[in-house]
């Protein structure tokens, strides 16, 4: 990882006001308690009590002392100003105290009297260290946020801040030790076999000019039969490799995913260019994650050609109920008539076959009742399901 990190607009925003204070700022940060003004009160002159007030609530504010204390926005001067009871414009009585020779005087003072450590006191620093390396070695955050977390930790832990480029370093240092950890510990891992294989990703097959590793972290988007069978033999492929049976559970998940994204989206001549270890993590991690990815997918493929064809298996059905309505109100009417025969109770049981005989020939009451059971269908749930079983042959070819 590059040393500089940051950009230009972070480098002037570290240890310096980039804007008036909040009025919740003021309210914290520069307000003047009694202890405040008990140690003000040994100040000679307001334009020393209104500069040892600002050094006070600058250092709690930024966790560091302004090299000019004129650099204090108006608004937070004339709120400290109006609590020391100076009524005039506070202007000039900063801008004296700053030609003054107890500045820097004032600085060391209130380091002391506040309890304001060095950045290179310890055990301060070598805590900093272990945490930096903790958080660098749990999340994958970039190295900007992990430099604005360390300084909102040395602000709240009353660490003066060190220049802005002593922290980058110190950032960058322990980030680069933390990763390059990870990838010692991941590249011992995999037995001599495996890294054949993990090496093998980057590697052309069958005359393609195209990388094994290229093909397998592009998912098969289109959902059919032919897209369900590329999707199971792209995660038969990376099941192959075998790397499930390792153990990765010391292995933060969004360090593991962190790995795997790069891989996924890396240029092939990057990953090759790896130095031996990176590149065995990367491609582990990539394995690894993608396994599981890989078997997502192919089950969101399923789903969809599962929802598919029951869509087509409802329209296939809904067609062919329209289709055979017609027949099926001429059968269910002619055996209406049967029906009401056998309710009216003016017909002798014994006569009632012949009267429903006279009305409807036998065999045409026979065929009616053979084609309204043909016809008729069960609940609507029921019959998709029948319909679907019929939709077999669509994916009979890719089983």
């Amino acid at each position: 990882m590059p040393v500089e990190f940051l950009t230009e607009e972070q480098r002037q925003r570290y240890g310096a006001y980039t804007a008036e204070p909040s009025d919740a700022q003021l309210a914290s940060y520069f307000y003047l308690d009694d202890t405040d003004r008990e140690r003000l009160a040994t100040k000679r002159g307001s334009h020393h009590r209104l500069g040892f007030a600002l050094q006070v609530c600058t250092v709690r504010y930024l966790s560091t002392f302004l090299t000019n204390p004129t650099l204090v926005p108006a608004g937070a001067v004339r709120h400290v100003a109006r609590q020391l009871g100076i009524d005039d414009d506070p202007a000039p009585l900063l801008a004296s105290y700053a030609t003054a020779w107890q500045t820097r005087e004032h600085s060391r003072e209130i380091q002391q009297l506040y309890g304001y450590h060095d950045f290179a006191e310890q055990p301060n620093h070598f805590q900093l260290i272990r945490w930096l390396y903790t958080h660098a070695w749990l999340t994958a955050e970039r190295p900007s946020v992990l430099f604005d977390l360390a300084t909102k930790r040395l602000v709240d832990q009353k660490v003066l801040l060190p220049g802005v480029s002593v922290l980058e370093r110190l950032v960058a240092r322990v980030r680069d030790h933390a990763a390059n950890r990870l990838w010692q510990k991941l590249a011992s891992l995999p037995t001599a076999h495996q890294r054949f294989l993990l090496e093998d990703l980057l590697k052309a097959q069958d005359g393609s000019s195209q990388a094994r590793l290229d093909r397998l972290r592009r998912a098969p988007t289109q959902v059919s039969g032919p897209g369900l069978i590329k999707a199971l033999r792209r995660l038969t492929e990376i099941r192959a490799i075998g790397v499930t049976e390792i153990d990765l559970s010391f292995v933060p998940p969004g360090r593991l995913k962190q790995l795997a994204r790069y891989a996924a989206a890396a240029r092939m001549t990057q990953i090759e260019r790896m130095a031996d270890d990176r590149r065995i993590a990367t491609l582990l991690a990539f394995a690894r994650v993608f396994e599981v990815t890989a078997q997502d997918e192919a089950f969101d493929l399923l789903d969809g050609l599962m929802r598919s064809l029951w869509t087509l298996a409802t329209r296939v059905g809904e067609r062919e109920r329209l289709r055979t309505l017609r027949d099926l109100d001429a059968a269910a009417l002619q055996l209406r008539e049967a029906c009401l025969v056998l309710l009216d109770s003016t017909h002798p049981d014994p006569q009632v076959r012949e009267k429903v005989y006279a009305q409807i020939a036998q065999e045409a009451l026979a065929q009616a009742c053979a084609l309204v059971g043909e016809l008729a269908r069960p609940a609507e749930e029921e019959q998709q399901y029948q319909q679907l079983l019929g939709e077999y042959a669509t994916v009979r070819t890719y089983s």
